[in-house]
């Protein structure tokens, strides 16, 4: 297979990506006073699927800004119904008439929401203009209704290597929010995670590829995304984080050619065995295993 396997969107790829930070909160529970999500019983620090997708999202839509085809769904303060209804407007399909094709039914079940061939149209029209929608799938049943889509990129939640500290500091403020507190010192809250590095792993399905329209280009961007969103997302509260790895198993058959767990096991970051308390990424140590991988798979270094 040539070099350039992992670009190929008819192939099943498996992937590794490991990220750390520095003196940041890289994803913050609302429901703990937004401090690092962690595991209760082991104390390793866990980032949501959705908060990495949210960054790849972010990086798409500054850098392809303005393009047909890489606009983003799933945005703030957007309504997702608004999208949906765009589609059926960019179709001419009225949803407060009778539906055109007879096999829909001859009257419409309920004005406003597509049924039948129409949800098949506008499902299409949704994958081929937003990026997210072709890579990660969506749910686009409400309002005026244009199904779901199960997308070919798939994340899990990204887990320490180490336990994590969870740090919950008092800061102060010099500014108070109404002039009768104006002699006040107003305190606040600041929680950070001294140093973590982070593993997580993805999928990539080519058949659920062909059926969104995911293409090469599509792929090669997710790959720049991966690497370059970290960049994008700096703020004050996420410290200093950067992606440190990124290992992508691609494979010959669409179907695999090997399990993925053990695919993914080849890529072991460990502690060093001279450090105690790990602070940088240079107390980390990642072993890669690339001997004997199984007949028809190829391993690409994409960062690492």
């Amino acid at each position: 297979m040539s070099e350039n396997t992992y670009h190929d969107p008819t192939r099943r790829h498996d992937f590794v990506f490991l990220f750390d930070v520095q003196d940041g909160n890289p994803n913050g529970d609302p429901d703990a006073g937004n401090l690092p999500r962690v595991d209760p019983e082991t104390m390793q620090g866990l980032v949501t699927d959705v908060c990495i997708k949210r960054k790849i999202r972010n990086f798409v839509h500054a850098s392809h800004y303005g393009q047909k085809g890489f606009d983003i769904f799933i945005k703030e303060s957007k309504a997702l119904n608004t999208s949906i209804g765009a589609a059926y407007e960019a179709l001419d399909i009225d949803l407060s008439a009778s539906p055109e094709d007879e096999s829909d039914g001859k009257k419409r079940n309920k004005e406003g929401i597509a049924q039948g061939s129409e949800i098949r149209k506008g499902r299409a029209w949704m994958c081929e203009q937003f990026f997210d929608v072709r890579t990660f799938g969506a749910v686009m049943s409400t309002g005026p209704n244009a199904g779901q889509v199960r997308g070919p990129m798939q994340l899990t939640f990204a887990r320490s290597i180490d336990p994590i500290v969870p740090l919950d500091l008092s800061i102060t403020r010099v500014t108070v929010t109404r002039p009768e507190d104006e002699k006040v010192t107003e305190m606040g809250r600041k929680a950070i995670v001294p140093y973590g590095l982070y593993r997580g792993v993805g999928f990539f399905n080519p058949m659920l590829a062909a059926q969104t329209g995911f293409d090469a280009d599509d792929l090669a961007l997710f790959w720049n995304a991966l690497q370059m969103c970290w960049d994008l997302d700096r703020s004050a509260s996420r410290g200093l984080m950067a992606l440190r790895g990124l290992y992508v198993f691609s494979h010959e058959n669409r179907l695999g050619n090997a399990p993925a767990h053990v695919l993914l096991d080849r890529v072991r970051p460990g502690k060093n065995d001279d450090v105690g308390v790990s602070r940088s990424f240079s107390d980390y140590t990642v072993e890669v295993s690339d001997a004997d991988l199984p007949d028809g798979v190829t391993l690409t270094t994409l960062v690492g």
